[in-house]
């Protein structure tokens, strides 16, 4: 009988939620981390609000924001498709500044690839076809 209740509390523990929560490592919260200092220290404090928000979505919705952005940017193309693909870069831009320090050699260079593919899509949209 033990068996199964111990079982059953803990299935009860392991339920899947859509929404992981934003946790941080034991002590250390949101407001207890030490700031950068400069120019950094000010663009993440004023995105905690922004990054809060966006990590409390399900992970596939920032996805597809961002696919839908640079299809429809792609796809439509003229002043209007540059406009929509630099707001994809300009937002892959501000998450790279704000994890560059935590992100190794390999990753800073897959994401700076990614950025600049996005860029070439735009500049090619905004060069008149002959």
């Amino acid at each position: 009988m033990q068996r199964r209740r111990r079982r059953s509390r803990e299935t009860e523990q392991r339920v899947w939620h859509p929404v992981a929560p934003l946790t941080y490592p034991h002590g250390v919260s949101a407001t207890s981390r030490p700031a950068s200092p400069g120019l950094r220290g000010a663009v993440e404090r004023a995105s905690m609000p922004l990054l809060t928000r966006l990590s409390r979505l399900p992970r596939v919705v920032p996805f597809l924001s961002m696919l839908a952005l640079l299809l429809v940017g792609a796809f439509l193309g003229g002043p209007v498709g540059v406009v929509l693909v630099a707001v994809a870069a300009l937002f892959l831009a501000w998450l790279l500044y704000l994890a560059w320090p935590k992100l190794g050699g390999n990753e800073r260079l897959m994401r700076l690839a990614v950025i600049a593919l996005v860029v070439a899509v735009a500049v090619v949209q905004l060069v008149p076809k002959p």
